[in-house]
């Protein structure tokens, strides 16, 4: 989801889905491209001949992992508000120029496009908005890991949303471990010193947007009929009006187009959105859920790896130590009793 993406990235309902599983950046696309190919039987396999699994995988992992760069690029020229707008519109783009190929409707019923439009809220307008207004004050790579606190949110959040998802004692040290990678992330040692605060409290902010957005999601969309795409370019362009209202009530147009900015939005939305979409519903559909979320884990280590060689982010000690340690805490959080 660039994304998450988000997560990150956009969200598509799945039944009996804990929010503490709800992934990072991209957010909620994984499990929701997971939860729908696995509980859908007419799911196709693959081509024949097809770019082997791995590979697709490593390309996916790479997308996903420079939206924290591309994001910190758009906002060189562009408002936060306009790289988000941007972002969901041509990621919209994308979708529904995949949906008219395959001519497939959008849902219908006013009751799912209510829905959408809460969905689209939590799980786009605000957790994109949040991390390209993050990204003004603090580095592309410490906005990635902060993405990865993502599913320890879910893991907290579900102790009192979901009474039926009772966790394990696993999970407990997951969360108590991978909040104890974020203050080493944070430097709380030293005082947090050398760290804006606000920028780093609005993308911990955006990671919590998306296990409260797949919260509302199962609660309200777990049955609504419609494939991954369908559902998901519907929230991205109701994501779209959204933000066009708020940028053109808080920003003013831009005056000009510089080339690398504008490229960096187009590729945020069109393929961080697109086609990481569409590789990850083929993914899931070879290879299964298992395998195929495990992408999640490697994002914010390319986006840290992105901003130190493209960016010439500072990279100290407790950076990559602090981001390992909040993968190792996510990790247990998605441990579950067989």
């Amino acid at each position: 989801m660039s994304a998450p993406s988000t997560p990150v990235p956009p969200s598509t309902p799945a039944p009996r889905t804990s929010p503490a599983s709800a992934p990072t950046t991209t957010t909620a696309t994984t499990t929701a491209v997971t939860s729908a190919v696995t509980t859908n039987p007419t799911a196709k396999a693959p081509a024949a001949g097809s770019l082997d699994w791995r590979l697709r995988f490593a390309v996916l992992s790479v997308i996903w992992g420079f939206s924290f760069l591309l994001i910190k690029v758009g906002t060189e020229a562009y408002a936060p508000f306009q790289v988000a707008l941007g972002r969901v519109f041509f990621g919209a783009l994308a979708l529904l120029t995949v949906l008219l190929i395959r001519r497939e409707p959008l849902p219908r019923g006013r009751r799912t496009w209510a829905h959408l439009t809460v969905a689209a809220l939590l799980l786009n307008t605000a957790p994109f908005s949040l991390f390209a207004y993050a990204e003004l004050t603090i580095p592309s790579s410490l906005a990635g890991i902060c993405n990865a606190t993502s599913p320890l949110w879910g893991m907290a959040l579900s102790l009192v949303a979901l009474s039926e998802d009772r966790p394990t004692r696993r999970r407990f040290a997951g969360l108590g471990l991978g909040f104890l990678g974020v203050l080493t992330v944070l430097g709380a040692w030293q005082g947090f010193s050398g760290l804006d605060a606000k920028g780093t409290a609005f993308a911990l902010l955006a990671a919590l947007c998306y296990p409260i957005g797949w919260i509302y999601v199962r609660r309200t969309l777990a049955s609504t009929p419609g494939s991954p795409v369908a559902l998901t370019g519907a929230q991205l362009l109701v994501s779209t009006l959204q933000l066009a209202v708020v940028s053109a009530l808080f920003t003013t147009a831009p005056t000009s187009f510089p080339l690398w900015p504008t490229l960096s939005v187009i590729a945020l939305g069109a393929l961080g959105t697109g086609m990481a979409l569409q590789m990850q519903y083929g993914l899931v559909t070879e290879i299964g859920p298992t395998t195929a979320q495990m992408v999640t884990y490697f994002i914010p280590v390319i986006a840290t790896t992105a901003g130190v060689l493209l960016l010439n982010e500072q990279l100290h000690w407790n950076t990559p130590v602090g981001a390992a340690v909040v993968l190792a805490g996510a990790a247990l959080t998605q441990t579950r009793r067989r």
